[in-house]
């Protein structure tokens, strides 16, 4: 694989590369504003200011923006997690330029027009609406709550309805004025580039000259609240579901914890999108009880979340947790033989290196590990990691996280 190549502006602008010889480049800002940063009145106003940043600049109308690229057949979009914005195109190389000129344009000069916000609010309340009728997808959402209770790590990322409503040009400016700094952002691009080019487009937009090229210092830690004492729970709620939905969990570790890689396998091995994961063969094929589970993990730089997730019919609830609880205990009583761990590894590796041939998702993730982390991402890197994990490191993960005592249930019945 070719080697990233980065550089920093005046401005405190990040620039990280990687070329190939796709004629198709991926670019854009990534801005470490996410709901994780938000104040506690603010619930859902990162998701918020990414809508309404596409409704006006001071030298473009909403509609500007919609036709720039769309135009000469390029992708516009973006999109909001709990740690960072992103804004980001799909275009032909010819058309870089213009690519990089919008996005500079909307995550830098939006101007948040009120009555563009008067008619983009009802579309987002669209949205949650929409999620509320989701069970399967909002369970992950109250289960974070749950987990990261009073922290804004359990934000909702789209936020109330009511309190959506009452967002402003005023409420916007001051988010994006708080967060959408050069100083807080990287420009990622993957794709046919010239990295001189490259540079020379962002110093015009950006108005500033390049300080530095090749190696710089990580990016300082994001500083969020502290998080408050975990204290598990069981919470059922009344959902007026045909299925019962369930979530267990625990919180897990942060990015920089070195048991998150054991972690890492451990999950793919008893959730992860494989057939032959075990809580699949034990729920499904084995028993028929669901359509769905699986297990997830997310790792922030300061904690992490574990979590199972099943949708069976509510007769078949306690048996599926019965089953559940059986793959946990083994995993805490039995390590892995040299053939189970050699086998997993194997598996997980070969995920890896296909979800790698996405390259729309490899542009965001390295660019992601940039800015929070100033990691470029090495899959070669990452393989010895995981062949480096040992089946006491992934047996002590499990009696770490798995005990009941430990868990917190979420039961939509």
């Amino acid at each position: 694989m070719t080697s990233y190549q980065t550089a920093v502006l005046g401005n405190g602008l990040r620039i990280i590369a990687l070329p190939t010889s796709s004629p198709v480049v991926y670019c854009g800002y990534q801005i470490n504003a996410g709901t994780a940063n938000e104040l506690p009145d603010e619930e859902g106003i990162a998701h918020f200011c990414e809508h309404v940043t596409f409704k006006g600049t001071a030298r473009r109308t909403a509609l500007d923006v919609i036709n720039c690229l769309e135009q000469v057949g390029g992708d516009l979009n973006a999109f909001t997690t709990k740690t960072d914005t992103v804004y980001y195109s799909a275009i032909l190389k010819d058309y870089l330029p213009r690519a990089i000129d919008l996005l500079t344009d909307i995550v830098f000069h939006s101007v948040y027009p009120q009555k563009e916000i008067d008619k983009e609010v009802e579309v987002i309340c669209d949205e949650i609406e929409s999620y509320n009728d989701s069970p399967a997808e909002l369970i992950y959402d109250d289960f974070e709550n749950l987990v990261f209770h009073g922290h804004p790590l359990g934000h909702n990322i789209l936020g109330k309805a009511d309190r959506i409503r009452k967002f402003t040009t005023e409420d916007a400016l001051r988010f994006t004025h708080r967060h959408y700094r050069p100083e807080n952002a990287v420009f990622f691009a993957y794709g046919d580039i010239d990295f001189d080019s490259l540079l020379r487009l962002l110093e015009k937009e950006n108005g500033t000259k390049v300080t530095k090229v090749g190696e710089m210092d990580k990016p300082d830690a994001t500083v969020l609240p502290a998080l408050n004492g975990y204290e598990p729970q069981t919470v059922r709620a009344d959902k007026h579901t045909h299925q019962a939905h369930v979530m267990i969990g625990n919180r897990a570790y942060c990015v920089h914890d070195r048991r998150r890689m054991a972690l890492y396998l451990l999950n793919n091995i008893l959730g992860g999108p494989g057939m032959s994961a075990r809580l699949n063969l034990a729920l499904r094929e084995r028993c028929g009880l669901v359509y769905t589970v699986e297990s997830s993990m997310v790792s922030y730089s300061s904690a992490g979340i574990w979590s199972i997730y099943f949708g069976c019919d509510a007769d078949d609830m306690d048996e599926c947790m019965r089953l559940v609880r059986a793959e946990l205990d083994r995993f805490m009583s039995v390590p892995l033989t040299a053939d189970e761990l050699s086998v997993a590894k194997q598996q997980i590796k070969g995920q890896i290196g296909i979800a790698c041939d996405n390259r729309e998702n490899l542009a965001l993730d390295f660019g992601k590990g940039f800015l929070h982390y100033g990691w470029k991402k090495d899959i070669t890197a990452l393989y010895r990691d995981i062949d480096a994990i040992t089946a006491d490191e992934v047996q002590a993960v499990a009696c770490d996280l798995f005990p009941e005592e430990r868990l917190t249930k979420l039961i939509y019945a």
